[in-house]
């Protein structure tokens, strides 16, 4: 399995990602297509940044690929936010912040001006070691980035959030199957063996 992760880390350095988690992003891309016109997309807890590489990939195929009489843009918006440092990239906006303080909302309203199409969320809290609390932190953290999924994401947009698997995991999904069509729960072929994530994905808001 070692071996395994180390592949994936070599082919992120290969293909100019900042991380290997982009595979995992990629890797739920093909499973649900979460992807399927986003053009405004707000990413928490974004650092390193190979989410936001992966989401500007799609959101710039996005353009020219849903040229239609469907909901199209002519340009994309994304946003990363991160209590770390995260190194810039070319037309995305990236701020260094706490994503539970009150004022990301004021940031998130004056950079979109309008209702996202799709958010992701890596984010996850710093482990102490103790199973029991951190996944107890990891929930509320979950928690608070629903609250931000409901006030920002349009009616039929998606959300890919990280949490943990423990006691709480299924009121968790319970609680998406209330806001989204569609919950599935799926753990990336690149998530190591021995971790305890799992990333939710909600399809379709309601």
């Amino acid at each position: 399995m070692q071996h395994k992760q180390e592949s994936f880390y070599k082919q992120a350095k290969k293909e100019g990602y900042r991380a290997r988690s982009a595979y995992k992003l990629l890797d739920i891309q093909k499973r649900f297509n979460i992807f399927k016109r986003a053009f405004y997309i707000l990413d928490l807890g974004c650092a390193p940044g190979s989410w936001l590489q992966v989401a500007k990939k799609f959101a710039e195929d996005n353009l020219t690929k849903y040229k239609d009489q469907f909901y199209h843009r002519d340009h994309y918006k994304i946003m990363g936010i991160d209590i770390k440092n995260v190194s810039p990239i070319e037309n995305i906006s990236i701020i260094q912040k706490d994503l539970t303080l009150p004022e990301i909302q004021e940031q998130i309203d004056l950079y979109f001006q309008n209702k996202l199409d799709l958010i992701l969320s890596d984010a996850s809290i710093k482990k102490s070691g103790n199973k029991f609390t951190d996944n107890i932190k990891q929930m509320n953290l979950c928690y608070t980035i629903l609250g931000i999924v409901k006030n920002n994401l349009k009616n039929k947009g998606n959300l890919v959030i990280k949490t943990f698997q423990g006691s709480d995991f299924e009121k968790f999904v319970n609680n998406m199957k209330k806001i989204f069509r569609f919950v599935k729960s799926y753990k990336p072929s690149s998530s190591k063996k021995k971790s305890n994530e799992i990333f939710i994905i909600g399809l379709q808001k309601k």
